[in-house]
């Protein structure tokens, strides 16, 4: 295996840092977060969810949602309109990415494979991180003035498939965004 060859999947990996989720820019945000702003989020939320779940391996689920999008490095983040009228090799992008790692490859293939072709519970749980990822963002951004993310919220609510997914989803709502830090303020 090269280095020089993994050092470039490594670049093209932070690539993902300037991608932006374009989905959202139908809505009016301008600067919407990136791919790896949510792929981190995804993979934290499915390590969790996995473990809710009672998954032997979060590990494994977190991974593939660190590698799902990797593919949208090199196509962009193809929002659903845009998707009505053009087609991207999704899978071919993110087969000649990995062909940069030598044996780690396939392992990565499979990964990627996992989540999208929800074959294993892994994936399937993965998948409906990655819509738990996209409902809470969508709540997020509900909370800061754009109503119209609530067609986002509902089509996560409509496709998640594991109790845990639908438990939090539904609990969504009732939860402020900046709710977390209530309660941390130091008085003295």
């Amino acid at each position: 295996m090269q280095s020089k060859e993994i050092l470039k999947f490594f670049f093209e990996m932070g690539h993902l840092s300037r991608v932006k989720r374009e989905g959202w820019r139908l809505l009016g945000i301008e600067d919407p977060e990136s791919i790896a702003d949510h792929s981190l989020r995804a993979a934290q939320i499915g390590w969790v969810l996995a473990k809710l779940e009672g998954h032997t391996n979060p590990n494994e689920v977190a991974a593939m949602l660190i590698f799902h999008d990797i593919g949208e490095c090199r196509i962009g983040d193809i929002h659903k309109v845009a998707n009505r009228y053009i087609s991207a090799d999704e899978e071919r992008a993110v087969k000649e990415q990995s062909e940069r790692l030598g044996p780690a490859a396939p392992d990565l293939l499979a990964l990627w494979n996992g989540i999208e072709n929800r074959s294993t519970q892994a994936g399937i749980i993965a998948k409906d991180a990655d819509l738990v990822e996209l409902a809470v963002r969508a709540r997020e951004y509900i909370e800061r003035g754009y109503p119209d993310a609530a067609e986002w919220f509902e089509a996560a609510r409509s496709r998640v498939q594991t109790q845990s997914a639908k438990d939090l989803i539904e609990a969504l709502p009732s939860v402020p965004s900046t709710s977390w830090w209530h309660g941390l303020k130091k008085i003295d």
